[in-house]
Formats: structure tokens, sequence, C-alpha cells
């Protein structure tokens, strides 16, 4: 190994793949994450030294440390290839600084791909270490550690309370989720009614009847509040002529969706998968860092998936345009490649959004290699980056209005129909983006019957319905990523953790997709909002983060930005610790009684998460594990399947009537029943959607699997 130059990336996987196209001559090691970091005992931030903090290298990377140290000694030179963003600069700094490269030569390289092209270039083109990048993840570090020392045992002490934590991101993210949550506390449904009329053309035929709403009255807009107003509306309607008004036709465009961000990804991985944002993140990783593909050996899938940036390399964009010629044909290309520009604050456009390192590597050939969540999370990211180069869908949209009233006379009723055509699917043949609980979702495509103006129509029949106004959704991850991105509240690495934090903490609980406070979450958040303002000001939030996008660009000292921020701190701790009222939090009622003392049972939270627990205690010592449901039935006994744990803390999915049904599974189940013999559906790895009950496998998972999967 005598004169070999060493390579250090984070991570073992990484290792292997980097190493495979480096050759021999190179030494390629993992330093398994960070080396050094600020102690887990102790504050480790020297506040009247200008925040000096006191890294240390914790006791399970000495082992590590040791080994590269032996390595470095007999290489020629070193290379730090850590991931192209802060934190992977932060860790080729400590790496440098703790392993005594003397004399010998230092390179930091960069990579946003694990490809053999882009490795070579990486390595012709070596830099130094960015300081500011440093400097920029330090800050952000001690940032973090002075809230969470500082804050996290003034509210322990306050509640008499272990476990609580408060960070700047999450308890901006739970403020989110309380005031969302009391917004549907205190909205009131307001009573609204629709009438649609089931019109015919004549002779009326299956396919001459279509709906058409109501939208005028008398030339005013049609608002039926109550149920006799509709009424009245349908009497006089009895017995109308019926004639067409105006047709009119317009044509639009529908264009893609930009390639993914961290964000994004997070988001669709959400809506379509039903992954949570650490899932995705963990899939992804495996993803960037490489997996053995057939004859190619270990390759890299995807470009690195911290990124908030919607660029796309050229190369990329031509290997794109080449393939959908290639498979869809020429007309499913536009003239000119498409460019996006991203819309989140700060976002680094230096660098590319989420993409397949191949475009020709489609999903289909790589199936056999990847597990069941590696494949589908790997078609998402491949039908996203095809389509974004795919011609705009060509759509036609006919609008009718439509008469009613006496025969003869002015109607005084008009209604409208409206009908949409796909003349051209452009980029929705490979892929469409989802929505989000709560958003309008598009119509599905609907042709009206040639119509003309002038011509008569009959009634079938009128249709009244009641509704009343819905308070605006409750957060699901998604939607709860976009809203931080929107305000510029966290970073790509910021997100996943953020939310499984806040879930981890107990601060909100996830109720199939939905995020919902919990009385913790409403108590801390309230204190922080009354206490620390500026903690969870969302624009002072947001500020910082540009602070700190400030200092990686070399504009902003850091020493100067903690110093701003301490000190108004430090003055509102200090007053806190006199002022914040002690709150005792009485436990949440299980409704369920004890079944060996009859005393009302409680939700309590303890280091493995939420359980049941008797009020006896500890006269009676009565405890379970909170079943959770993921929402679906068990088809033995029509029970819920729930999430179940081991004793050794090993998830398996059971129906909640045991002892009495003994159904359990270690795989997730989805809703959907088998549709060859009704047997319960699982998610089992690469095999896909399996039934227990007759091996009939589904290729894809339902759809709607993702309200329920985590």
């Amino acid at each position: 190994m005598s004169g070999k130059k060493l390579v250090i990336v984070e991570s073992p996987a990484k290792a292997r793949t980097v190493g495979r196209f480096l050759g021999s001559g190179y030494d390629v090691r993992a330093s398994v994450g960070h080396i050094r970091d600020l102690p887990a005992n102790r504050l480790g931030v020297d506040v009247e030294q200008d925040f000096a903090p006191h890294y240390v290298i914790p006791e399970k990377k000495k082992s590590i440390v040791k080994e590269l140290r032996e390595r470095v000694k007999d290489a020629s030179s070193i290379y730090l290839a850590t991931d192209p963003d802060r934190e992977g600069e932060a860790i080729s700094w400590h790496l440098a600084s703790v392993l005594n490269t003397k004399d010998k030569p230092v390179h930091r390289v960069e990579f946003h791909e694990i490809t053999s092209e882009a490795i070579g270039r990486a390595f012709t083109h070596p830099r130094e270490i960015d300081g500011n990048l440093v400097n920029a993840q330090q800050a952000r570090r001690v940032l973090d550690r002075l809230v969470g020392y500082k804050l996290s045992p003034l509210l322990r002490s306050k509640m008499s309370k272990k476990g609580l934590s408060a960070g700047r991101v999450q308890s901006v993210a739970v403020r989110l989720v309380v005031e969302r949550e009391r917004e549907i506390q205190q909205f009131e449904a307001r009573e609204y009614w629709t009438l649609d009329a089931e019109l015919s053309k004549r002779p009326r035929r299956v396919k001459s009847v279509f709906k058409a709403t109501l939208r005028t009255i008398r030339g005013e807009k049609a608002e039926l509040v109550e149920e006799a107003t509709t009424n009245a509306v349908v009497a006089d309607l009895q017995g109308a002529a019926w004639q067409v008004l105006e047709v009119s036709k317009r044509d639009s465009q529908r264009y893609p969706a930009a390639p993914f961000t961290t964000s994004t990804l997070q988001q669709e991985a959400s809506r379509k998968l039903g992954f949570t944002a650490k899932r995705t993140m963990a899939v992804a990783q495996q993803l960037y860092e490489g997996l053995t593909v057939g004859d190619e050996g270990s390759v890299g899938l995807i470009t690195y998936m911290r990124t908030d940036s919607t660029n796309l390399a050229a190369s990329a964009v031509a290997e794109a345009r080449d393939f959908i010629a290639d498979r869809y044909g020429k007309e499913y290309l536009p003239e000119t490649p498409r460019a996006f520009k991203s819309k989140a604050k700060g976002a680094q456009e230096a660098h590319e959004a989420i993409r397949p390192t191949a475009v020709r590597r489609a999903p289909d050939a790589v199936a056999h290699d990847l597990t069941n969540e590696q494949l589908r999370l790997y078609r998402l990211i491949w039908q996203r980056m095809v389509a974004c180069q795919m011609a705009p869908a060509q759509v036609e949209t006919t609008s009718v209005d439509i008469g009613a009233g006496p025969a003869g006379a002015e109607p005084q009723f008009v209604f409208r129909a409206t009908g949409t055509v796909t003349k051209f699917p452009g980029f929705t043949l490979v892929y469409t983006e989802g929505k989000d609980e709560g958003e309008e979702v598009e119509a599905k495509a609907t042709a009206l019957p040639a119509l003309a103006q002038g011509e008569d129509l009959d009634l079938v029949r009128l249709l009244p319905e009641q509704h009343f106004t819905q308070p605006p959704a409750r957060y699901t991850e998604a939607s709860l990523v976009k809203a931080l991105e929107e305000r510029g509240i966290g970073r790509p690495s910021t997100y996943a953790p953020t939310l499984s934090t806040i879930q981890e903490r107990n601060y909100v609980l996830r109720s199939g997709r939905q995020l919902q406070p919990t009385d913790l979450g409403f108590v801390v958040n309230d204190l922080l909002v009354k206490h620390f303002p500026n903690i969870v000001d969302l624009n002072f939030t947001a500020g910082m983060e540009e602070e700190l996008d400030e200092i990686a660009q070399g504009e902003r000292d850091w020493v100067n930005v903690l110093h701003a921020f301490y000190e108004p701190f430090a003055e509102d701790l200090q007053r806190a610790e006199h002022q914040m009222e002690s709150v005792e939090l009485k436990p949440e009622p299980a409704g369920i009684d004890c079944e060996k003392c009859g005393r009302p049972m409680v939700i309590k939270f303890g280091r493995f998460g939420r359980f049941i627990a008797c009020t006896g205690y500890p006269e009676c010592r009565n405890a379970k594990p909170l079943l959770v449901p993921i929402g679906v039935k068990c088809p033995e006994c029509g029970g819920e399947i729930v999430e179940r744990q081991t004793r050794r803390k090993r998830t398996f999915y059971g129906c909640a009537n045991y002892p009495n049904c003994t159904l359990a599974v270690w795989q997730r189940p989805v809703p959907e029943p088998c549709p060859v013999c009704g047997g319960l559906m699982t998610n089992n790895g690469k095999k896909g959607i399996v039934c227990g009950k007759c091996g009939h496998v589904m290729e894809e998972q339902p759809a709607d699997e993702a309200r329920a999967a985590s």
C-alpha cells in the first residue's frame, strides 16, 4: 500500500463505489460520518471567547481515527472526497485537522454524482478546503448548540418533564403545525348548496347526456346559501326551456415540473409513495452512494440528493433529449432544451438537481438489482427527469353556457358545462406531479357532446347538493416541508431530521399522513412564543438562514453573526428563568379502563415512544403499547391492522384483536386486498406487493398505500 493516494469518504458503500472507479493506485477509506463534534455532555462552546467551539473525538470514532492516521503515514497524498455541501466541507476540515497529515499534500475533491466521468474530473481538478463553507456550517452547529443547551434545560425544569428539547428550526416547524391546528379548531363551517342540471341533446342517447352547473340567476352570481333558496330555484326551473347560449373553445398548454430538489423529492415521495422524509433520504443515499447493477458493478444511480437547485448539466439534458426522441418520437421533444430556475430562497444555483446519473439506465433495466423501495424512488426520480425535458401537453377546453327559463323569454338562469380533451399528451405520457391534501386536484379530462349555439336541450334531472365549507387541511410531511422551504426556513440537509425530531419528541403525531400537535406540543410552543418570540418567529429564523448563506459566500463574519444572535437571546433566557411559569401537563386519556383494576388508562410518553398506562400506578403497574392503526383491515376478522414491536424492537404488523385473532406479518400491509383471493397484500421488498395467502404478485404498489405507509 506504500505510496498510494489515500481517499477518504463518509460511508463504506461510497468507498466501494469510488474505489472501483479509481483503481489500484488509490486506497479509499470511510470516516463513517463526522469524526469530531461538540461534546455530548456539555455545552462545548466558549461564549466569552468569541464562541470558540471545543471539539472532541467521540469514543466510538477513536478506532476509526486511529486507523486513518495509520493510513496517512503510508500515503503519498490525501484526497478528501466528502459530500459536496457545507456538512461535507466541515467533515473534510475536521479530517484534515486531526489526521496528522504533516507535510503531505491534502486535496479537497468534489463531485455531485458517483460516476467514472464525474470522479475523473474531480480528481483532475482538486481544490483547497473552502473556509467560508466550513465557517457557515460551524456557525449553524454553534447556533443550534446554544439554543439546545440553554433552552432545553429551562423547559425541562419548568415542566418537570424529561426528554424535552428546543431547536431553531424544529420549534418553528412545531409552531406551524400548532397554528394550523388552532385554525382548524376555530373554523366555523358555512352551509352552501350547488345545483347541477343533467342535460341531453335531442334525441337522448347515453353519450349525449352531460352535466352543467348553475352560474348566474337573473344576471347575478348564483349564491345558494340554504336549502329553502335552492328549493325555490328548483321550483322556478320546473317546465323551463333549455338552450345553448354560447360555445367557446380554448387551447392551452401544460408544462412539466422542474427536476427534483431535496424538498420536492421529499414532498412527492410522501404523496406518491407514502415515504417519510427520513425514509426518502435514507433510500436516496443508497441510490447516490452506489449499488451493484448487473455487469456494471457498483455505480451511483442518482446525483447528490441534498440540493436546492433545479439546474441540470448540459450533458444530462442532451442525453435526456436523445432518449426522448428514440423512445417516444421527435414530436415529444421541444425545440430547445428546457431550463428551470430555483424558487427556494438562497438556492445554490451552482449545484445540480437530483437526477439519474444515466437516463438510459431505465428503471426496468435495474429492477432486478434494487429493493422494492429503491426501485420505486429511482423510478420517481427517473420519470421526473425525463418528463421535465419533454414537450408540453396540449389541452382543448370547451365551455358551454346554457340558458334556462320560460320558452321564448330571456333566460333567467345560466348554467355552464366544461369539458377538456387532451389533444397531445406530451410529458404526461411519462409523469404528472402529485397534489397535497387540501389542494385542488385537476379534474379528469371529460369530453362534451358536440353542441351548437341556439341548440335546444332536454332536462334529464336537477341535482341539488348540500355542502359545508372545509377548514384548512392539516399539514402532512410533504406540505410542511413545502411550507418551510417557501418561507426560507431550513435547508436541504435539515428537513428530514427536523420532521423526525418533532415526532420523536412527542410534539407532533402522525395520524395517517396528517400531522397533529400533541398537548405537549401546544404547551411548549406557547411557552416559546411568549418568552422567546425570536426563536419561533418565521421571519427571524429565515433571516438567520440568509445570514448563514452570506457566511458561506464570504460576505459575513461568522463570529459577528453569533454575537448578534446570542446577546438578545441571553437576555430573553435570563428573563424567562424568572418569569416563565411552571406547567403541569396532565396525561392524555386513552379512552379505556384498566382490565386489571378498572381505573382509567392514560397515554404516556417514554424513551421508546408512546404507551398506555394505568392511572393507579404505582399500586397498579399495568402498561401496554399504544397500538397504531395503519389504515388496513384484517382479512380474517375485520379488525384494524396495527404496528407492533417485538421485545428486540423489531417492527411487525398484526391484528388489534389479538389474542382472539393471531394474524401477524413482518412486511407492511397495503390497503387493497388481493384481487385474486381477497387475502392480505404486503410490501415484500424486491418481490413487490405480494399476497400472503395465494402468492399473487403486483408489480407496483397501489397509489392509495400512501395514506397508510410510513
